[in-house]
């Protein structure tokens, strides 16, 4: 029998990658304006950013993303009262599907957004660090780095790209938002920690609040969001202390305090676990990488 071999059909190419960048901005901070010739996807992890773009002037905030086409002159400016975290990747790809999303920011939800840190780790793989270097030209590739991280880059990020067409392109409205699937009590947890992580808060009082118990709390958490309750809330206690102290208005003792850490000594140790510097180091690292 003799069969028949079916091609694909491959709207969506990605054919280079010109940088993968995660910024962790001070506030007042802006870039020169730039152009270049391939598109430049912008997405705001925290905070909020203000982008002029011959597209779309206005702000991007926390979990939007907007793609820049290629040789179109844009630049950014943080707000005077945040300190936002941002993912640039710069790549090429000629694909007209993609030409909306440069005067319509799209809101994430969390599925996509897991798949765009998939795509980070993916090329922080490959590339050596610095990621935060403003205006970076060439990123060096490592000298050793995983079987085929090339390629799940590229195809991580043609996946992501096509999600996204999708999306808009099954909603009537020009925004895109990807509802959250996770189950509402988990949810619900998660909805109380981002507003109350600078607060004590302990299992049982979590379980008292949204009527369930330590086992099954712990592993529903962990199962949506790949990291316990502890974790979580530590992560966004450092995530704050990084923009505070970016922000310049705060000591490190009063930042400590301010986010609920039992003692300056714990918050320092924990600081630098995640960070691999003290606060104060980071504090002038940012500053630094910022003015070259």
């Amino acid at each position: 029998m003799n069969f028949s071999l079916q091609g694909f059909n491959t709207p969506m190419m990605v054919t280079g990658i010109a940088n993968i960048h995660y910024f962790e901005f001070t506030n007042q901070f802006h870039t020169l304006e730039n152009s270049h010739d391939f598109c430049e996807l912008l997405y705001v992890d925290k905070g909020s950013i203000t982008v002029h773009s011959e597209n779309y002037d206005g702000i991007l905030s926390v979990n939007q993303l907007i793609i820049h086409r290629p040789n179109e002159k844009h630049s950014l400016e943080s707000p005077t009262s945040e300190a936002p975290n941002v993912i640039i990747i710069g790549f090429e790809c000629k694909c007209d599907d993609l030409i909306p999303f440069a005067s319509t920011p799209i809101t994430l939800g969390q599925e996509h957004a897991k798949s765009l840190a998939k795509i980070m780790q993916e090329g922080m793989s490959i590339y050596e660090p610095p990621y935060d270097i403003p205006n970076t030209a060439y990123m060096k590739k490592r000298d050793i780095y995983p079987f085929g991280a090339d390629q799940m880059i590229k195809i991580g990020l043609e996946a992501f790209l096509i999600n996204i067409v999708r999306d808009y392109n099954s909603v009537t409205s020009k925004k895109a938002t990807v509802t959250e699937k996770a189950p509402q009590n988990t949810l619900s947890v998660h909805q109380y920690l981002t507003e109350h992580y600078t607060e004590k808060i302990t299992l049982d009082n979590l379980c008292f609040l949204f009527g369930t118990n330590k086992t099954t709390l712990c592993r529903d958490f962990k199962s949506e969001y790949g990291k316990t309750v502890l974790t979580f809330i530590n992560d966004m206690r450092i995530k704050e202390a990084k923009t505070m102290l970016r922000k310049k208005n705060a000591s490190v003792t009063e930042i400590s305090e301010k986010l609920g850490f039992e003692s300056i000594h714990y918050f320092c140790r924990l600081f630098k676990q995640s960070t691999g510097q003290s606060p104060t180091q980071y504090a002038k690292s940012i500053r630094a990488k910022l003015s070259i």
